[in-house]
């Protein structure tokens, strides 16, 4: 499978709170977006990720069997690490916690893992498609109808998550199976690039014919081209 990845500190961050991770061994993709002070961000994203790869390689022959059962367990497990690690110093990483955008390939089909308002996209010939939900209070404003789509894009409540790895003892894990067809393109980032590129110029970014991490690299760039206002996460992958 062809894949690239790339994470920028933007232009205003003075610390890049995002991390990402590939895994060809069990063709884990994965986005994460950390939240916190004293770098508890940075730490919270990279230690979901590291839990999240672990207990997957770990259960290797679970997630053959059963993906959506060993993606929900591992984000749980994700979840259960960011708190205790937390709880270490309670006053130092107050607030700690991470998005997660995880997605699983296997034969014709990726599973999606999500909590948070990091993205997966899917990009198909003309089309894409979001296949994640934002649990953000905007979006839940957007669904109730008491905000349009276009007042939630600079609505002062947008980085307002209602869902987060490491804020409770338990957490929701929205899991998607998406049926994909050879050439199919899948985007995963963190709102650092989702919140100033929208999905037309995604889809033209990230679908041209030229190398992936070319491609990553031009997503990238428009985003700090629009500010860069945050830090800025994107995996890129195509089935083949």
């Amino acid at each position: 499978m062809k894949w690239s990845k790339m994470s920028h500190i933007g232009l205003v961050r003075k610390n890049n709170e995002d991390n990402c991770c590939v895994c060809d061994d069990i063709k884990l993709f994965a986005v994460a977006d950390g939240m916190g002070g004293h770098k508890a961000g940075e730490i919270a994203s990279r230690l979901a990720l590291d839990e999240l790869t672990s207990y997957l390689r770990t259960n290797s022959t679970m997630l053959d069997k059963d993906p959506v059962e060993a993606l929900r367990q591992a984000v749980c497990n994700a979840n259960a690490a960011v708190l205790e690690f937390a709880s270490t110093d309670e006053e130092k990483f107050r607030g700690m916690g991470t998005t997660i955008t995880a997605a699983v390939h296997q034969e014709n089909k990726i599973y999606v893992a999500h909590v948070g308002d990091s993205r997966a996209y899917l990009i198909r010939g003309e089309e894409i498609r979001l296949l994640t939900s934002d649990h953000s209070l905007v979006n839940e404003l957007v669904k109730s109808g008491g905000i349009t789509p276009e007042e939630a894009e600079n609505h002062p409540q947008k980085n307002v998550l209602t869902r987060a790895i490491g804020t409770s003892r338990t957490v929701d894990v929205d899991i998607n199976i998406e049926q994909v067809l050879s050439g199919d393109i899948i985007i995963l980032c963190t709102d650092g690039l989702s919140n100033l590129v929208n999905p037309e110029e995604l889809k033209q970014l990230a679908g041209t014919e030229i190398p992936l991490q070319e491609r990553a690299k031009l997503l990238t760039e428009r985003a700090l081209d629009r500010g860069g206002g945050d830090n800025i996460t994107v995996v890129l992958f195509q089935i083949e």
